[in-house]
């Protein structure tokens, strides 16, 4: 490790005690760590010690700190396993990227399931814009954006939060920055979810915008306020139902299609042959959330069964594990998962 240096040494053994020879338990480990001197130990330990009680927490060592030197004590996995969590988050540091509560929990998290390599995840930058800089958050985010770059077609499917939708703008406006595309479509298909379009006021343009209000959140984000409207004006960046994608071939363009659980197997077929020459397709949606009437199949439930051995195209599943809102959406969603798992769920009558 080249920010930190360490040295293992058994913790002091108990004294012997005469008798018969007891089962004997691991001997506890001590590390000791140096930090490299060009590391602020504030930004490792956090504001008031915050990032020290969240290792402490998620953590099974014993973690005391003085100076610049970290202890650890354990078992070998929980020594082991607290010395790479550090190690991560000094390597975050040293890229000039500070840590938050939220990263210290996710470095920990990875970690612990053995995932590769947690500071390439979280200093992945995609999109600075107005001061805030877009990168995936988990393993499965990293591996949704790499697909981006290497494939035409992507499908990111997964539940609410996983960041799918805000991740395929951040990739089109980097896209079109770069200018390997001339212009952003952004598509839904118009579908209610327990509501009725046709008892919204004004025209259909002032029906659909709120129903594409998503869409633009996430453009606010990452363009400035005062420039979208000249896009949109422009043609440069196109927010339209998925209806409006018939009879199109769209060339050199950054494609996303968004709630795709929504489409009808035929609306599938009908938007991904949109493709034209030098564009790109991100399709997003989440199969456990379908407001289609009765009877009707979900286009995005059987497409990688059509497509899974087509080359070019990329199929990405986020979890629960994936959810970068609010913690609590993580614990909605993982609680849904469970409930309908159970025979129960599928026992209940369907409103």
């Amino acid at each position: 490790m080249d920010s930190l240096t360490s040295q293992d040494r058994p913790a002091t053994p108990a004294p012997r005690r005469s008798g018969p020879t007891p089962v004997r338990a691991e001997q506890p480990l001590e590390r000791r760590i140096s930090v490299a001197s060009s590391i602020d130990m504030v930004n490792v330990l956090g504001p008031r010690d915050e990032f020290l009680r969240i290792l402490e927490r998620e953590l099974e060592a014993d973690i005391h700190v003085r100076g610049s030197e970290v202890t650890l004590t354990g078992s070998y996995a929980a020594v082991s396993l607290a010395a790479d969590v550090i190690n991560e988050m000094v390597t975050v540091l040293r890229t000039g990227q500070g840590l938050t509560p939220d990263a210290v929990e996710r470095i920990c998290a990875m970690m612990a399931a053995e995932e590769p390599a947690p500071a390439d995840v979280l200093t992945h930058n995609i999109l600075s814009s107005r001061g805030k800089t877009i990168r995936p958050k988990t393993l499965n985010q990293k591996r949704y954006v790499d697909a981006i770059d290497k494939h035409t077609v992507v499908f990111g499917i997964g539940p609410a939060g996983t960041g799918k939708t805000y991740l395929a703008v951040a990739k089109a406006v980097q896209a079109l920055q770069a200018k390997e595309v001339n212009r952003i479509v952004l598509t839904r298909p118009a579908v209610e979810a327990g509501e009725r379009l046709g008892f919204l006021p004004g025209t259909l343009n002032e029906k659909i915008d709120p129903y594409l209000r998503p869409l633009y959140d996430a453009l606010h984000d990452m363009l400035d306020p005062e420039s979208i409207p000249k896009l949109l004006t422009a043609g440069t960046i196109e927010v339209a139902p998925l209806a409006y994608m018939r009879g199109r071939t769209l060339n050199d363009a950054f494609i996303i299609l968004d709630e795709a659980q929504n489409t009808s197997m035929e609306q599938m077929k009908m938007f991904l042959t949109r493709l034209g020459f030098g564009s790109r397709i991100v399709v997003t949606g989440d199969i456990t959330q379908v407001d289609l009437p009765g009877g009707t199949r979900s286009g995005l439930r059987v497409v990688q069964g059509i497509l899974d051995d087509v080359a070019d195209i990329a199929f990405c599943h986020l979890t629960n594990h994936d959810v970068v809102r609010h913690k609590l959406v993580g614990r909605i969603v993982a609680a849904y998962d469970r409930f309908e798992a159970t025979d129960d769920a599928l026992e209940r009558p369907r409103r």
